[in-house]
């Protein structure tokens, strides 16, 4: 928790390394993940870089490796997932061209083998379809066609009847082929328009489905045979044919000549079948065997891109015999660094060991937040409204505490707040085994399980406070209040109402949370309204006093004293003097007005908070009854109006103080002023013009003032929430599950189950995923903007150290 306080000192480090060293060095540097290395080669085009050429090998190899892996994804060969732990490191050289050489092979081997597969099964696929034409052609052919529609056989040149210009009317040609069926009918009307009604057409549809040749999907198809007569008819026809891919096929008019092509296709097709199923299991060998090997492949070669992609960020020096690089590292891992150069060294034996050197510099360095699975959540939360300056205080440290306790007195339910304590309790003791799921809505609240588990507990707590579970009350210690009617009283028709008076019918003080006596009176929204009012404006108060507190410490460690009394002191005092003030006449009514007493201090002489605020601001006054006083106490009048005139004064203090003072501070060293800039600087600081600052001053003052408004009036979303949520929790158990218990015998225990289910049901659903979602967005809200605002800045940079698990991790969410 400590490391939580403010981020890490860093420091800007020089590393000389041999280059027959520096491969081994990133690699070492990749697996503790310190550092941050800056491109020293901007200027440089990519692709003029000393390592180019070895990326470009990388991705190569990744090009191959996406292959062999969508091939094993067709052929739903399944990748061994290797263990936590257990990954490879980066190849050495030499591991590298063994890797390249069987990646190489592996791919060829693949690439040839899909070819020789696709052309397989285009063949076999061709050899079935002229099966399915000559075995369902058999019915359209007849021993009196046989003379007439052989379109192959020899004609006789000196047949007079066969001499060019001599008539053939009576002899019919014909095209077969396979369509799929749902051209075909399409294909027919076009047939019958190119032809004019010349054309004679018959199918027959193949039993079961066929693989298309464009997909590979299975469809239904048909074999279809044209008759006509004529050449110039047969070219048209076939150029319908190709037009809607229908395959054309020889089909001789002869049975015999069928019988015994049929024969010779039967032959063919077992051949292909015989060589396709050794193929199949050749392929399904070499898949087998490089599945083993292909996510360790992979992880290397992601790593030694990686490793050359860091180098190509170095600049040689002049001798060319060293390479310089230049990272951000945490000064706390600066003896791991040296270790692992110290490592590679030793490993790529080295003459010259690698070394480093801590550089000064101007330039703000990035921001890292040491972590652990507790704390990584409330952290970000925090990065998410901005990344925090270097070395600004961060507020996750606080956050782990106040922002369950503000989620809690929203969602203020024991039984509510037990539902999601052992819903997180079982996020975190199956974690282990949940981490691997990937799915991302189940990684938000997986991510989140410690926050959850923390907004359970507070829940539990603020749940006995107001002394609610399920919207009913515990009688844990017995109520404080006892009857003082008599039977005959309370059993009157005519009595509407009963009062029961503190000072008569309180005997004790109900140890922990709210006398379970309020679920049954009358005014119990009334007074509990009363209560959550006051008591989040109580909450919000001190957090927006302990945010401007917050600031004290950044000005001090900054080293701006100044700015405590410039900014942090008036913005106090106006806090503090308005609604601080207005606090503690929340507490001094409380403790003061009492039903023991009569006269000016009883109950009904109570004067109203808000009034007495307003009337404390405006001036003014309201006249009150006998024997009731306006204040509360002598001399609140004075007290009020010094206090009003001093948050007055803290206007123009925050507004002109800390310009004047860098004015004079300016005016007293001599400088010149500083030149207007054009823009595009990040923030104002004592190095702006006078005029952006005094403008600056303008714009902090003003949000400032409007803002301490704003958002006090914003904490009374704790009320509103708190009682949204408790109304329809009790609505829920008035209209859903009670009504079970109105019907009596077996039915009523049958209709108990139902109504619990339903109301279960709506309970989970409504009121915790959706008001605890409800509550956990303006919970956020409240420290994003009325808390943070105080004092963070957040224009700060992540740390993004050189990490292989960092780089894996998001290669696997890719």
């Amino acid at each position: 928790m400590g490391d939580m306080f403010r981020s890490e000192k860093m420091a800007l480090c020089q590393l000389f390394i041999q280059p027959e060293a520096a491969y081994a060095s990133i690699a070492e540097l990749g697996e503790s993940g310190c550092v941050q290395f800056r491109d020293l080669n901007d200027e440089v085009n990519a692709f003029q870089r000393k390592y180019v050429n070895e990326v470009r090998r990388c991705d190569d190899m990744e090009r191959r490796l996406r292959y062999v892996e969508s091939e094993m994804k067709k052929d739903e060969v399944t990748l061994p997932v290797l263990p936590p732990g257990e990954e490879p490191s980066a190849p050495n050289p030499r591991e590298i061209v063994d890797l390249e050489a069987h990646l190489e092979k592996t791919d060829n081997e693949l690439r040839e083998m899909s070819a020789n597969g696709a052309s397989l099964d285009a063949n076999f696929r061709h050899m079935q379809e002229l099966k399915y034409v000559l075995e369902n052609t058999e019915g359209f052919f007849s021993d009196q066609e046989v003379i007439n529609l052989d379109v192959n056989r020899k004609l006789d040149p000196e047949d007079p009847a066969n001499l060019p210009g001599a008539a053939q009317r009576g002899q019919l040609a014909f095209v077969a082929g396979v369509i799929k069926l749902e051209r075909y009918f399409s294909f027919e009307r076009m047939l019958w328009r190119i032809s004019r009604g010349n054309i004679f057409l018959r199918r027959a549809d193949i039993d079961g489905l066929v693989a298309d040749e464009e997909t590979g999907r299975p469809v239904l198809k048909t074999v279809f045979v044209a008759f006509f007569q004529g050449e110039q008819l047969k070219q048209r026809i076939k150029k319908v044919c190709t037009g809607y891919h229908a395959a054309v096929y020889p089909c001789p008019s002869s049975h015999a000549e069928r019988t015994e092509m049929i024969k010779d296709v039967n032959v063919r097709l077992e051949d292909l079948k015989l060589v396709l199923s050794q193929s199949a299991d050749h392929r399904s060998r070499v898949l087998n065997s490089a599945s083993k090997h292909l996510p360790r492949w992979s992880i290397m070669v992601r790593k030694m891109k990686a490793i050359y992609h860091i180098l190509n960020f170095f600049n040689p020096d002049v001798t060319g015999k060293c390479l310089i690089g230049e990272g951000w590292v945490p000064t706390n891992d600066i003896p791991t660094v040296q270790d692992a150069l110290a490592r590679a060294s030793k490993i790529s034996e080295s003459s010259i060991p690698a070394f480093m050197n801590v550089i000064e510099t101007n330039e703000m360095p990035p921001t890292y937040t040491r972590t652990n699975k507790f704390t990584n959540g409330f952290q970000n939360l925090i990065d998410s409204y901005g990344m925090a300056s270097y070395r600004e205080v961060n507020p996750a440290l606080y956050a782990c505490i106040t922002f369950p306790f503000l989620f809690a007195v929203m969602f203020g339910d024991l039984g509510h707040g037990l539902i999601l304590l052992l819903f997180a309790s079982w996020l975190i003791i199956k974690e282990k085994q949940l981490a691997s799921i990937k799915e991302e809505i189940f990684n938000i609240f997986f991510g989140g399980r410690y926050i959850i588990f923390l907004m359970g507990i507070f829940s539990i707590y603020t749940g006995f406070i107001y002394n609610d579970v399920f919207s009913k009350s515990m009688n844990i210690f017995g109520s404080a209040w006892h009857m003082n009617y008599t039977r005959d009283v309370v059993q009157d028709e005519n009595l509407k109402y009963i009062t029961l008076r503190p000072n008569d019918t309180v005997y004790k003080t109900y140890p922990f949370g709210m006398d379970p006596i309020w679920q049954l009176a009358d005014n119990k929204i009334i007074f509990l309204n009363t209560f959550k009012m006051k008591l989040s404006i109580i909450v919000g108060v001190i957090h927006m006093i302990f945010g401007v507190s917050m600031s004290v410490v950044n000005f001090v460690y900054y080293k701006k004293y100044a700015s405590i009394f410039l900014e942090f002191l008036p913005q106090v005092l106006f806090l503090l003097l308005l609604f601080g003030y207005m606090v503690f006449m929340m507490f001094f009514k409380w403790v003061v007005y009492n039903d023991t007493v009569e006269g000016a201090l009883s109950p009904a002489c109570a004067p109203s908070i808000l009034i007495l605020f307003i009337n404390m601001i405006l001036q003014g006054s309201q006249d009150t009854p006998e024997p009731c006083k306006e204040f509360m106490f002598d001399g609140q009048k004075s007290i009020q109006q010094v206090f009003v005139i001093i948050a007055v004064i803290c206007i123009p203090w925050m507004l002109l103080g800390k310009p004047l003072y860098i004015m004079i501070k300016r005016k007293m060293n001599g400088a010149p002023p500083p030149k207007p800039t054009s823009g595009g600087g990040e923030g104002h600081g004592e190095d702006d013009a006078m005029g952006e600052i005094f403008i600056h001053q303008a714009i902090h003052t003003i949000e400032y003032v409007l803002s301490t408004v704003s958002h006090t009036a914003s904490y009374l979303r704790l009320w509103a929430l708190s009682l949204a949520h408790a109304q329809l929790s009790e609505v829920l158990w008035n209209m859903v599950f009670s009504m079970g218990f109105k019907y009596d015998s077996y039915i009523g225990g049958v209709l108990i189950y139902v109504f619990f289910g339903a109301w279960a049901l709506l309970t989970v659903g409504i009121l915790v995923l959706i008001e605890g979602l409800s509550a956990f967005l303006h919970t956020l809200r409240l420290h994003w903007v009325e808390f943070m605002s105080k004092f963070y800045e957040g224009a700060g940079y992540a740390f993004e150290p050189f990490a292989f698990k960092t780089i894996l991790d998001v290669s696997d969410d890719d």
